[in-house]
């Protein structure tokens, strides 16, 4: 495990009881845009989906159920609980320009919209085809996704960070700083200033004595 895990997880981001989410990261630079301090955006009313309940994670395969691109599969590159959204890879994409100035038109590049979760279907890896999932337990008493059609478990995808590390498959390198080096206390807090530390350490005996001062 490396350090920057660590102080990611001590430094979450906490959001305000209305932040209203995104396809943008909470803490990035676009989501402050869009969600700027004292600004209340209307609210978004969503279908209440609990996390047992949710079957789609990244890295799965889903196919498009409505719109421009029904009957495409593609896989989840994105997951926004809040709003029950998922974004497919190549699919339901809208142009628009990035970087438009007064004097510069812009870029004009594709992007991926959010669909709904009841939009998509997860496909089943045996056949190929969509199909309804039910969370159920293995005798292991493993909590597991069962295709509706053809009883097989639908394994979950490999989970990985933003920045595509798979903490599971991630190993320490020799630059890598190890759990126990960060968690390891090596400064020992005193009330003695840096000059007094360093003479202690260098066993300097200062007899002299400080001139009385008086503050009125």
């Amino acid at each position: 495990m490396r350090l920057t895990l660590l102080l990611a997880m001590a430094s979450k981001v906490k959001l305000p009881h209305d932040y209203r989410y995104g396809t943008n990261r909470p803490g990035t630079v676009a989501a402050k845009k869009r969600n700027p301090p004292g600004k209340k955006r209307s609210k978004v009313f969503v279908e209440p989906i609990s996390s047992e309940e949710w079957s789609v994670f990244h890295g799965d395969t889903v196919e498009v159920l409505f719109g421009k691109d029904t009957g495409k599969q593609g896989k989840v590159s994105q997951v926004i609980q809040p709003r029950n959204w998922v974004v497919v890879e190549g699919l339901n994409t809208h142009y628009r320009y990035v970087g438009k100035t007064n004097e510069y038109k812009g870029t004009y590049v594709a992007s991926e919209a959010p669909l709904l979760l009841n939009q998509v279907s997860l496909v089943d890896p045996t056949d190929r085809k969509p199909t309804e999932v039910e969370w159920r337990y293995t005798e292991e008493g493993e909590r597991v996704r069962v295709s509706l059609s053809t009883g097989r478990i639908i394994p979950k995808p490999v989970e990985q960070r933003s920045d595509g590390i798979i903490p599971e498959q991630w190993t320490d390198g020799p630059k890598d700083t190890s759990v126990e080096d960060a968690l390891d206390r090596t400064y020992i807090p005193s009330l003695k200033t840096f000059q007094e530390e360093i003479m202690e350490k260098m066993g300097i005996v200062d007899n002299r004595r400080q001139k009385k001062s008086f503050w009125y």
